[in-house]
């Protein structure tokens, strides 16, 4: 489960092995990470609906050459008839989860892919969508990811109906088309078959001008120093910041060298908590976290390495997948793209196939916060790109994971091996991880934040030590349950050295 590949000249990794293909295809056609990314992901958006795809969000940071790298910001915005009083009304106190238009704002994905190529691409965008149209039309073999959603979809969506199991093959003839139409023009996409077919399913949820108007905005990144390196991530409404914070408060604790001290464990746990228990309060669209970040020492300070801290005293001020590519020119792109639960809202835009996303549950229905769904408004988001840069600017490593509220954490641990530890990427990505979990829907962590179970994943040796902590804890199997994390990291030798989740079954971190 430890293993780590190797490359000189590119390298891309995700969570199946036709898109780490098609990305290492492009490489071999002289295009840069940002085509391999975009050819990767289109690819995953056909293979793997029950993680990402078109009708999804997007975030991605790109380093090329050396210091900041550029954030993409590509999630899309509630439309104009969004009306937070009908929900309320209804006697919500909760977004919709499922079969609900409402939790579906403007998909920004393929903005997303527009934005990253048209300013780092270098091949033609026909020919970077190519592979995944080929799936799209010739059909797919079925993955055993994608094979246990199988019996939930197929009544949804034609396309699945007639598949089983994995191996079967499967064919999107609408998705197909919907990456010609967007290989021709942004319009050929969000005012073409699939637009017109989004505004029917809206109801009124959506205006023309609303598909019209760009998702995608390049952003500051945020930054911190840690370990000797910088770690960067997307600002909000990214939850991006709990890792940054999550890895300042745990520099300045006495981590033991050993991962495998359920000290380790306690530690990091304890970090992540102080973290993130506020984070309802300070996640919406446009929110500063500078203060957030600067009282890592203030946080720090309230852990006690023998106990757990009860979060509940202190005042507070205020499914998805994961891909990423270095190409031979060193320019490295880290890019998460998502529908949110697995299938998202398990609504299927009726003309092309395309499953639709639920970002919008990170909405408020609390009439006047900050988060309150309501027109052109992003939801606070889940999705947390990493990348990592040496002292003097250049670049280090690409990572990141899926896991719905878990992704700080789940990075958390991989980065903390990775830069404190001196572990491989094979073995910092395949070793037992915990999270914290609610036993909910994966993404209300943080409504009762000392509710939250510490479940440790099968092999994880820390389970007794943090149980004499005050940790309540829970076992779970190794697999999905902790994410699909991926990882390149850049040696001083010149080469890639990259691991693909071994949770994920069939992923890859293919080079060359």
């Amino acid at each position: 489960m430890h293993n780590t590949r190797y490359a000189r000249s590119g390298m891309v990794c995700t969570v199946d092995h036709l898109a780490s293909r098609a990305g290492v295809t492009m490489l071999e056609r002289g295009g840069s990470a940002a085509d391999a990314a975009v050819a990767a992901n289109a690819v995953l958006a056909v293979t793997a609906p029950h993680m990402c795809g078109l009708g999804g969000d997007l975030f991605a940071l790109v380093h090329d050459g050396s210091g900041a790298p550029a954030a993409l910001n590509a999630s899309g915005r509630a439309g104009s008839g969004a009306d937070p009083e009908r929900l309320r009304a209804e006697g919500r106190t909760h977004m919709p989860f499922h079969h609900d238009i409402r939790s579906v704002p403007v998909p920004g994905c393929a903005d997303g892919w527009l934005a990253l190529h048209g300013r780092y691409g270098r091949l033609p965008l026909s020919e970077v969508l190519a592979p995944a149209i080929g799936h799209a039309a010739g059909g797919f073999p079925v993955s055993p990811l994608l094979a246990p959603g199988l019996a939930r979809v197929g009544p949804l969506c034609e396309d699945f109906a007639p598949a089983r199991a994995a191996g079967d093959l499967v064919r999107r003839p609408g998705v197909a088309r919907a990456l010609t139409a967007l290989a021709g023009g942004r319009d050929g996409f969000y005012l073409g078959e699939f637009g017109e077919g989004l505004l029917a399913a809206g109801g009124g949820e959506y205006t023309e001008d609303d598909l019209a108007g760009q998702s995608a905005q390049w952003v500051d990144p945020l930054r911190v120093r840690v370990f000797g390196h910088d770690v960067w991530t997307a600002p909000p409404n990214s939850q991006g910041y709990l890792l940054l914070l999550g890895l300042a408060v745990a520099e300045g604790l006495d981590l033991p060298a050993d991962p495998a001290d359920p000290l380790w464990a306690h530690l990091l746990a304890e970090s992540a908590r102080v973290a993130g228990h506020d984070r309802p309060d300070l996640l919406f669209e446009g929110a500063s976290v500078t203060a957030a970040l600067d009282s890592a020492a203030a946080r720090r300070a309230l852990i006690d390495p023998a106990r757990r801290l009860a979060v509940r005293d202190l005042a507070a001020p205020g499914d998805t997948t994961y891909l990423c590519a270095v190409d031979g020119d060193g320019m490295g792109v880290s890019l998460i793209q998502s529908n949110a639960a697995g299938f998202g809202s398990l609504i299927f835009e009726p003309r092309t196939g395309i499953n639709l996303h639920n970002r919008g549950i990170g909405f408020s229905l609390t009439a006047g916060h900050p988060a309150e769904y309501g027109p052109g408004r992003r939801p606070p988001h889940t999705l947390v790109p990493a990348l990592v840069t040496r002292a003097d600017g250049t670049l280090r490593s690409v990572a990141g994971t899926m896991g719905g509220d878990a992704q700080p954490q789940i990075l958390l641990q991989v980065l903390t091996r990775l830069l404190a530890c001196g572990q491989s990427p094979g073995e910092a990505i395949g070793a037992p991880r915990w999270r914290l979990g609610s036993g909910g829907t994966g993404f209300d962590t943080w409504q009762v934040p000392d509710e939250a179970v510490v479940e440790v994943e099968e092999g994880g040796p820390w389970g007794e030590g943090l149980a004499r902590r005050g940790h309540p804890v829970g076992a779970l199997p190794y697999g999905s349950a902790f994410g699909h994390a991926h990882l390149i990291d850049l040696l001083p030798s010149g080469v890639l050295a990259g691991a693909a989740d071994p949770r994920s079954l069939i992923g890859a971190a293919a080079g060359l």
